[in-house]
């Protein structure tokens, strides 16, 4: 069995462009267009447990030079009740593929939405990084159920973007 990645105190970090930073909490994004764990027309954040994650996860979808070249904010929230959190295992999910990279199914899309609408928080392990962990809100279930602990500007680390040789 997985690790469980929760302590005490848990805190989780999303990383948006600066313009859609102050409405970071609403899973407007995914509620568009659908994501991993959520279907097109659920309201979804999507997090991770770790800054570094948080910036891959972004990354993975933009490319570092959107990172570098565009305005991007860094959001750290902290749960007020971990009680409130629900983990997804590895071994506890019915299909590995859902773990992989790719094109989430619809079954995978649905198991996500069971769960959210069930718990505030939802935390599984992130594709891009499998040793890592992303957090999943609904945000009609958590509101009042997290703080916000910093918002700050990003910058990309340079090396990540080099200029062509």
């Amino acid at each position: 069995m997985a690790k469980d990645p929760l302590s005490n105190e848990v805190h989780f970090w999303r990383l948006d462009a600066a313009e859609f930073a102050p409405t970071w909490h609403l899973g407007v994004g995914a509620e568009k267009v659908g994501g991993r764990w959520n279907p097109k027309g659920m309201a979804t954040v999507y997090a991770s447990l770790d800054a570094s994650t948080a910036t891959l996860e972004v990354a993975v979808h933009k490319g570092f030079e959107a990172l570098d070249c565009k305005p991007h904010r860094l959001t750290q929230a902290r749960v007020l009740d971990p009680s409130s959190i629900y983990v997804v295992q590895p071994d506890r999910i019915a299909n590995p593929n859902w773990l992989v990279p790719g094109t989430p199914s619809r079954s995978q899309q649905q198991f996500g939405a069971e769960l959210l609408n069930q718990y505030p928080f939802v935390v599984v392990p992130s594709s891009v990084s499998p040793h890592s962990w992303n957090m999943l809100m609904n945000p009609l279930l958590a509101d009042g159920l997290y703080e916000v602990v910093l918002q700050e500007a990003f910058g990309l680390d340079g090396r990540l973007n080099k200029p062509s040789v």
